[in-house]
């Protein structure tokens, strides 16, 4: 078997790509991405590639999955609003369309999406917990839930003309882990806490771990379809250690969040900001009975497993009642 793997030095791949070349029934892994991987292996090959470029098709002679990763979470660029936004959607919809379409061309068997809770938008009506079949309402401002709602919306109807590929769509939620998004990793070990409207909100994570083994399920279980993907036993807020306690809601921290946004993109979008006030939480059931998926971290491990990495203390025993 043969496999490409996009966003093939983001984080999630940083994890990931250690695991396939293990594999004794992967052959080739076709690593592509505008940086390389850190990860090197004798049986990857890597491609400086955006995905927008025309060239990608020709490398998907022969390919049997592919694993699609590549998608901007944060810009890094600076400058006008409309300058970068617009370049993050022509990365994010129009790079993936492509990608989607050249592998339909090619007769590629499957493709496998790491799409996000993020589309489902954390939104006070939201019932606890969401299954697939809850529709998608991305969070306004928000740029990574509006592009990932986006591409779920085309792939709908791309998935219907185009039978012959298979598309396992995997609804991660936020993953933590030794390589997680900095920006993510952050908010998991921040020392400040803030004066929350409901301090015993629910909050669900995925480590690192699991997430890869998500990825491996759907490599070795083929299925079209939406898949949930998060550790079990969501924790309060107000179980996660803090050091300090600023005395500002999130209605406070979105306006200074706004201020500061234009000089430092590494911020994210002021809509995730959206988290602390509402619940996301996924029901996995589905991945679990179709894809044999079992997370092995629940949200206080995972929390806890990252905490200790950087020398802070774990999460007390918690027990869902």
């Amino acid at each position: 078997m043969r496999v490409m793997v996009t966003g093939a030095a983001g984080h999630t791949a940083a994890a990931l790509l250690p695991v396939l070349v293990q594999r004794p029934d992967i052959q080739q892994v076709i690593a592509v991405d505008i940086h390389p991987p850190a990860f090197t292996s004798a049986k990857m090959r890597y491609f400086s590639m955006d995905i927008r470029d025309p060239r990608l098709a020709d490398q998907l002679a022969g390919i049997d999955q592919i694993i699609h990763l590549a998608f901007v979470v944060l810009s890094p660029h600076l400058g006008p609003q409309n300058r970068w936004r617009s370049e993050m959607r022509d990365i994010n919809l129009r790079g993936s369309q492509r990608l989607f379409q050249a592998a339909a061309s090619a007769d590629v068997r499957h493709v496998i999406y790491t799409s996000s809770v993020a589309a489902y938008g954390a939104w006070p009506d939201n019932p606890i917990p969401l299954d697939e079949n809850w529709p998608c309402r991305p969070v306004p401002g928000f740029a990574y839930s509006e592009d990932k709602a986006a591409l779920e919306s085309w792939l709908d109807v791309f998935s219907a003309q185009k039978p012959a590929l298979a598309v396992t769509r995997l609804r991660l939620h936020a993953i933590i882990g030794p390589h997680g998004q900095k920006l993510v990793n952050a908010i998991a070990t921040s020392p400040f806490n803030v004066r929350m409207k409901n301090p015993d909100l629910p909050i669900q994570c995925l480590h690192e771990d699991d997430a890869t083994r998500a990825i491996v399920a759907a490599l070795d279980h083929p299925r079209e379809g939406i898949f949930n993907i998060a550790a079990p036993e969501p924790v309060p807020w107000s179980r996660i250690p803090r050091r300090w306690y600023l005395p500002l809601s999130p209605g406070q921290l979105h306006r200074i969040h706004r201020s500061l946004r234009p000089f430092n993109r590494a911020l994210g979008d002021p809509g995730w900001l959206q988290a602390l006030e509402n619940p996301l939480i996924v029901d996995t059931r589905r991945a679990q009975e179709a894809l044999g998926w079992q997370a092995r971290y629940s949200v206080s491990e995972a929390l806890s497993s990252l905490r200790q990495t950087q020398g802070l203390s774990p999460l007390k025993a918690w027990r869902v009642s």
